[in-house]
């Protein structure tokens, strides 16, 4: 059967129903996470897979038949504070979406949000080193992302879409995220507008369709496989690391990221209520189906390019590759075809626990102090290289087309 066109299905069903939608997607393993594990507690347990956005969706796939897009775009340009008002000349079926779209739910805890403040402040450096090669080089092992990314119109300037990526992590960990004059309400409005374009577009990329397996790209459950990429490794890796994190600042960093998923699009039902109920959901939708894909071993030689023409030496694509390594483990190094490199991965090795332990006040090791200089030094640089890029105004967009280089 031909790739269902996006369009085609909104018009055959006004909205694509969950029900519906599940036969459509025909997953080759059963949904068996229970809603009760979520933050309402309750919800009607469809697979996430057959389910999109069904507010969203519609709204731009009329903007895009109809020519409006870059009216749009231009229009929302300058729309960067939470607390702003929507701009004058939006249609009013974009403005009555974007309204309800950037409220915060009724469940959003204030208190959660100062605690999730404390735990960003005191992990900062961790977290930029885990969203950029825990959580970003992991992209390129969700085969659905890659492709999606890969053949998208983020797929023909991958600095461009780094950048952006990286604004939503940097937009979360800053002190006023979620405030009136905070970026983090904005940055997921009009990411979740950017996605929607997407699934009205690629569709009509004959390379996408020929290479996904699926009718219409990123599901409720793509989203929460990129959701688990980010703050759940985070945890993991923190685990891994031994980490001390107070219970308050880990269920402050907890909500800090429920309320982007909600922000995003994604049901209440499929966002997990706790660190627990977040791992088992990990467990059943992320790690089983990371594997490598042409499109993501391609994606990852663009990122490992990323310190390239720069005066960074640190960042440097064999010590770039073994961080990957040593934060995603030997089977995906292996699978993204990132060779093993001779100083930089046994020091990882044999440093970065002690570098850490240290770093926490817990204890002195004696590792020579050169060791942790060049980790130091390798953090620095790493976050002054997004910092300098995320000081530039960042605009998100809805896209208008594919990767113009494989139409």
């Amino acid at each position: 059967m031909d790739k269902l066109n996006r369009r085609a299905v909104l018009k055959a069903g006004g909205v694509v129903g969950a029900a519906g939608a599940v036969a459509l997607v025909a997953p080759s393993t059963p949904w068996t996470w229970s809603p009760a594990g979520s933050v309402p507690g309750v919800g009607g347990g469809a697979d996430p897979r057959g389910v999109w956005d069904v507010e969203a969706d519609p709204v731009v796939a009329g903007l895009l038949e109809r020519g409006e897009v870059p009216k749009v775009n231009e229009l929302l340009r300058n729309w960067t504070k939470n607390g702003q008002p929507l701009p004058q000349g939006l249609p009013t079926e974009l403005r009555d979406f974007m309204e309800q779209a950037r409220q915060l739910p009724d469940w959003a805890d204030q208190q959660k949000l100062a605690d999730a403040v404390r735990f960003n402040q005191k992990r900062g450096t961790y977290l930029g080193v885990i969203y950029g090669f825990a959580s970003g080089m992991m992209s390129t092992v969700i085969p659905r992302e890659a492709r999606a990314v890969y053949y998208s119109q983020g797929g023909a300037d991958m600095k461009d879409r780094i950048t952006k990526t990286a604004k939503l992590g940097y937009d979360i960990g800053s002190l006023n995220a979620y405030q009136p004059d905070g970026e983090m309400v904005v940055t997921c409005v009009k990411t979740r507008l950017a996605h929607a374009a997407v699934r009205y577009l690629l569709p009509r990329s004959a390379h996408w369709v020929n290479s996904a397996p699926e009718e219409i790209p990123i599901s409720q459950a793509d989203i929460m496989v990129t959701w688990h990429s980010l703050p759940t490794t985070v945890m993991r890796n923190f685990k891994r690391w031994n980490v001390p994190i107070a219970a308050d600042e880990s269920a402050g960093f907890l909500h800090s990221w429920q309320l982007s998923a909600h922000l995003l699009g994604v049901r209440d039902e499929y966002i997990p209520a706790s660190w627990a109920t977040a791992e088992s959901q990990a467990q059943q939708v992320l790690d089983p189906i990371l594997a490598p894909t042409p499109e993501g071993i391609k994606l990852a030689d663009m990122l490992l390019d990323l310190g390239m023409n720069l005066d960074l030496t640190l960042l440097s694509r064999p010590i770039l590759g073994a961080l990957t390594r040593f934060m995603l483990g030997d089977k995906i190094g292996d699978w993204l075809q990132m060779p093993t490199e001779p100083v930089w991965t046994p020091l990882l090795e044999t440093a970065w626990g002690p570098y850490v332990t240290v770093r926490e006040g817990l204890l002195d090791l004696g590792t020579p102090k050169e060791a942790y200089w060049l980790i130091d030094e390798f953090l620095r640089q790493f976050v002054l290289l997004y910092m300098s890029e995320l000081r530039m105004p960042i605009n998100i967009t809805i896209p208008v087309g594919n990767n113009p280089q494989y139409k």
